[in-house]
């Protein structure tokens, strides 16, 4: 006895059986493949650069266009993506593909997983890579409208061949990357940079990030002050305020700390205080690059190379100043290979250190444009203060020594006749101070100390003359000594100071003592006696 039982079939005796597979079931549009980042809070739609993106997508009549945005960790590619993303599904784009292009083979993946939702001809599940080529002869022949998003692109040549094109002008591709290799912006690709909020923008992420949650009472006048330390970093922004929402800290408080120094970036902007869901702490998203960059020719220069930019005026200083003697030695003993350490590393030649500084403009460490002269190479700042926390080499002072005197090389003389280099290398020496710490009082102070406080004198900058020469004489004064030759220097250099400002009392009070000073230590009749001796005499 034959029995059938959960819609088997049941014969005595069966010649042949037909099967007829059911047809495939048709395609539900639209389709997302993949997933789109949640919409970050507070967040600020940039018109500015949206209009950039629909300008240059407007241009393209018969072509799918590729923009590639490029900026630098924490600026807010993704969201930017992200957000063109969702506006394309509601407005009825037939095909979304958000890929996350850092993952080795997710393109293929995604490609191939959307060949299959679409039902690409020719595409059978069998084999990955085929698939995925089926989708891009879909996506070249398709009337379908269509979106394909490559999110965070790492190595722009490992997506050779993968790039979507075709003549339909029916679909488009958007990427973001760090990088701002040559490979990216051919094939009719439009590269965009994306840099950091507007003052504006920055202003009004705070204020409303920290509304929404109730806390708007922590905005004060500190706020565009606060904005601006954290360089308008969208990222520090909304880690800063979900750090001052749990901790109920006003902007003045919170900039008070974090101006102090008290603290690394790591404690400042935690990871725990990611509340938008970057997935990284702000120092190690601002550095990610860094390994890949020192592991391209020539290797192991990126990483030295950005120590010293760490060091000087985030706003710009000249590429020039890594081809003195002082930058190129260091960067040779500082070199981070294999090599070096069981060898004596070659010199690095000047060439070399400017390719050094060119893969750190690739790789979105830093920024290297050549046409802005004394201001070629710019570092944001929270990159540099990541740098300065978490690159500690064997010798702290090795890079603060180079950098000041690759300074001095670099100074004009005299400095009136290149006042746009003076006035970068005198910004760039006050911030190597201000990071120094002590390292640059070895040996009876470094001569840039001297050099860009009389570069402001010369210049006529009364209030910030005044300013230097007083900081300057207060640390002479601690760390050699009230009566080193070098706080009789700078205090000297301070009475001329107030003197040029028009404050001839108290200089006449600071020079009577210099006076003073220098005859007790070094007699009446030593020349560096009669000079503030005259000085004093002018000011009477």
């Amino acid at each position: 006895m034959i029995i059938a039982t959960h819609g088997s079939l049941a014969a005595g005796r069966i010649d042949h059986l037909n099967y007829h597979q059911a047809p495939p079931a048709g395609v539900s549009w639209p389709v997302l493949v993949g997933q789109i980042p949640a919409r970050a809070s507070a967040f600020q739609d940039r018109l500015g650069l949206r209009s950039r993106v629909d300008e240059a997508r407007a241009g393209s009549q018969d072509v799918v266009l590729t923009q590639v945005l490029s900026g630098g960790g924490g600026v807010g590619k993704s969201q930017l993506a992200a957000s063109f993303a969702r506006r394309a599904l509601a407005s009825g784009t037939d095909l979304v593909v958000w890929v996350d292009a850092a993952q080795p083979g997710a393109v293929v993946e995604a490609f191939a997983r959307a060949a299959r939702l679409i039902r690409a001809p020719g595409a059978q599940g069998a084999d990955a890579q085929t698939d995925a080529q089926e989708f891009l002869a879909w996506a070249a022949t398709t009337s379908r409208t269509w979106l394909v998003v490559l999110d965070d692109i790492t190595e722009p040549t490992e997506l050779s061949g993968w790039w979507p094109a075709g003549p339909s002008g029916t679909g488009w591709v958007l990427a973001t990357t760090r990088r701002r290799d040559a490979i990216l912006s051919g094939a009719s690709r439009t590269m965009i940079n994306v840099d950091a909020y507007t003052p504006d923008q920055a202003l009004a992420y705070l204020a409303e990030r920290l509304g929404n949650a109730g806390y708007g009472r922590l905005v004060d006048a500190r706020a565009p002050a606060l904005c601006a330390e954290l360089g308008y970093l969208p990222l520090a922004l909304s880690h800063a305020a979900a750090y001052m929402i749990e901790n109920q800290a006003t902007c003045a408080g919170y900039l008070g700390k974090f101006t102090a120094s008290l603290g690394r970036l790591d404690d400042l902007l935690p990871a725990s205080a990611d509340a938008d869901g970057y997935g990284r702490s702000v120092a190690a998203t601002m550095l990610l690059a860094l390994d890949a960059a020192d592991r391209c020719d020539p290797a192991g220069l990126a990483r030295p190379a950005i120590r010293l930019a760490a060091l000087l005026d985030p706003a710009g200083y000249p590429a020039t100043l890594y081809a003195t003697r002082a930058a190129t030695s260091y960067l040779t003993h500082q070199r981070t290979t294999a090599a070096s350490a069981q060898e004596p590393p070659a010199d690095v030649t000047s060439a070399q250190a400017r390719e050094a500084l060119l893969l750190l403009h690739r790789y979105a460490l830093a920024t290297f444009a050549d046409q802005d002269g004394p201001r070629a190479v710019r570092i944001h700042a929270l990159t540099a203060r990541a740098a300065r926390e978490t690159l500690t080499p064997a010798r702290p002072d090795a890079a603060v020594l180079a950098a000041a005197a690759a300074l001095m090389e670099e100074w004009p003389e005299p400095d009136h006749t290149a006042p746009a280099l003076s006035e970068a290398l005198r910004a760039s020496t006050t911030t190597l101070t201000r990071h120094a710490k002590d390292d640059l009082w070895q040996h009876d102070g470094h001569p840039v100390i001297f050099q860009a406080g009389l570069s402001m004198l010369n210049a006529g900058l009364h209030a910030a003359a005044t300013s230097y020469w007083e900081q300057t004489t207060a640390d002479s004064e601690r760390i050699l000594g009230p009566d080193h030759p070098s706080t009789l220097t700078a205090r000297a250099n301070l009475a001329f100071s107030y003197w040029q400002a028009g404050r001839t009392a108290d200089a006449i009070a600071i020079e009577e003592q210099v006076t003073a000073d220098r005859e007790r230590i070094l007699g009446p009749d030593h020349p560096d006696t009669l000079t503030p001796r005259s000085n004093l005499a002018s000011s009477y």
